[in-house]
């Protein structure tokens, strides 16, 4: 795709878009695999490397398979999605980094905290004119104060992967 063809107004395609976790737990014997399953969005690309955008995702969304801990997920003691109902992304830049790849500029905010974060992100254009964006990134659940921790059994450190297909509006 030629950089005009970036150029303009997207709208993210929830239903071929994946927001997934992995956090060891069992002092590291285990993984809680999960995703949300509620998320929305948009993006703007007005030249290069001013490019905008945000990622609503439902925190009550969250699914790891077992209803239960699902529950406990989107209590107090982790996500508290009666008083913050909303993760959100806000990209407020994208560098190019090589063929097919970005350095997205974002702002994540969990549970009213923020923490600006830089993106490697893989960039695929689709038939059609849509954009697949995947990105991979490791934070600390306790910078955002998602704090649940039986008996220590649960790590800090949080994978987060993303794959997001955007369509092009404009």
């Amino acid at each position: 795709m030629d950089l005009q063809d970036w150029l303009g107004t997207w709208r993210l395609d929830p239903g071929r878009t994946e927001v997934a976790f992995h956090s060891p737990t069992f002092w590291g014997l285990a993984h809680v695999n999960g995703v949300f399953t509620e998320v929305e969005g948009s993006a703007e690309a007005v030249a290069e490397g001013n490019v905008t955008g945000r990622l609503r995702i439902a925190a009550a969304s969250v699914r790891t398979g077992i209803g239960r801990r699902d529950n406990h997920l989107r209590s107090d003691d982790f996500f508290d999605v009666r008083r913050f109902p909303l993760i959100e992304v806000a990209v407020e830049a994208a560098e190019a980094t090589g063929p097919s790849w970005v350095t997205l500029s974002v702002q994540l905010t969990v549970k009213g905290k923020q923490q600006d974060l830089e993106l490697p992100t893989h960039v695929r254009g689709l038939p059609g004119g849509e954009v697949r964006l995947e990105t991979t990134t490791t934070l600390n659940r306790q910078t955002f104060g998602v704090n649940g921790n039986l008996l220590g059994m649960m790590g800090d450190a949080v994978t987060i992967e993303a794959a997001a297909v955007f369509v092009k509006q404009s």
